[in-house]
C-alpha cells in the first residue's frame, strides 16, 4: 500500500515537464505557421542549382524543427520510451486544434466583426480534410522516425556526437514528413514533384544547420532544471 501510494505521487521532472508543455504549443502553432510561405535567404540559390526555382519553405517548419529537437532532447535525457510517449500524447492538441478550427469555422461572424478580417482568418484556420488527415498522419510517422533513428544512434554511438545524431535523425525524419504530407494533401491536385523536391531539399538544409545548435542548448537546459 505504501509503495503504491509513493509511485502514485512521484513527481515529474522539471525537464519533462517544461518540454511536455513546449511540445504541445509547437504542435498547435505549426500549422497555423504553415500559411506563410518564407524564402531562405542565401539557401534559396540552391535551388537554381538542382534546376529549381529558388527555394522556400513554409514557416511551419521552424515549429516542426523545434518538435523535433525537443523529442530527441527528452529521448537523450527520459529515454526512448518517454519520448515516444510525448509523441503519442501531442496527438491530443493537434487533433484538439483541428476540431476546434472546424467548429470557429462553421460558427457564424459577430455582426460588427470586419468582414475583411473574417475572410482573412477563414483564409488562413481553412483546410481541407485531406490536408488535415496528412498532417496527423505525417506527424505521427516522421515524430515516431525521429525518436527511433536518435535512439538508435545513441545505442551505437552512447553518449557521443549528440549534435550528428540530431541532425540525422531530423534530416531523414523532415523527408519522410515531406513526402507523407505533400503525397496525401495535394497528389492528383496539381504536379507534386518539383514542390517535393524543393522542400525536401530545404528541410535538410535547415536540419543540418538549426538542429545541431538548438539540440544542445534544449539537453543542457533540461539538465539544468533537473539539478534545481
Amino acid at each position: 500500500m505504501t509503495t503504491s501510494t509513493t509511485h502514485a505521487t512521484m513527481p515529474i521532472s522539471r525537464s519533462l515537464f517544461f518540454f511536455s508543455i513546449f511540445y504541445g504549443g509547437m504542435v498547435c502553432i505549426a500549422g497555423v505557421l504553415g500559411n506563410k510561405q518564407v524564402t531562405l535567404g542565401p539557401v534559396s540559390a540552391l535551388g537554381p542549382i538542382v534546376g529549381l526555382g529558388p527555394l522556400a519553405v513554409e514557416a511551419g517548419i521552424f515549429a516542426f524543427l523545434l518538435l523535433v529537437t525537443i523529442s530527441s532532447a527528452v529521448a537523450e535525457l527520459h529515454g526512448r520510451t518517454v519520448a515516444n510517449r510525448l509523441v503519442q500524447i501531442g496527438f491530443l492538441p493537434l487533433i484538439a486544434s483541428i476540431l476546434l478550427s472546424i467548429i470557429v469555422l462553421a460558427a457564424p461572424a459577430a455582426g460588427d466583426m470586419d468582414p475583411a478580417r473574417a475572410d482573412a482568418f477563414a483564409m488562413m484556420m481553412g483546410g481541407t480534410p485531406r490536408i488535415w488527415f496528412g498532417g496527423i498522419i505525417a506527424y505521427g510517422i516522421s515524430q515516431t522516425l525521429n525518436v527511433t533513428l536518435f535512439a538508435a544512434l545513441k545505442g551505437r554511438e552512447g553518449g557521443r556526437m549528440l549534435w550528428l545524431r540530431a541532425a540525422v535523425a531530423s534530416m531523414l525524419s523532415q523527408v519522410v514528413d515531406t513526402l507523407l504530407f505533400v503525397s496525401i494533401a495535394f497528389y492528383g491536385v496539381f504536379p507534386i514533384g518539383e514542390l517535393l523536391l524543393g522542400q525536401m531539399l530545404a528541410k535538410v538544409v535547415l536540419s543540418a544547420l538549426l538542429v545541431p545548435p538548438v539540440i544542445y542548448l534544449l539537453v543542457a537546459l533540461g539538465r539544468r532544471l533537473d539539478r534545481n
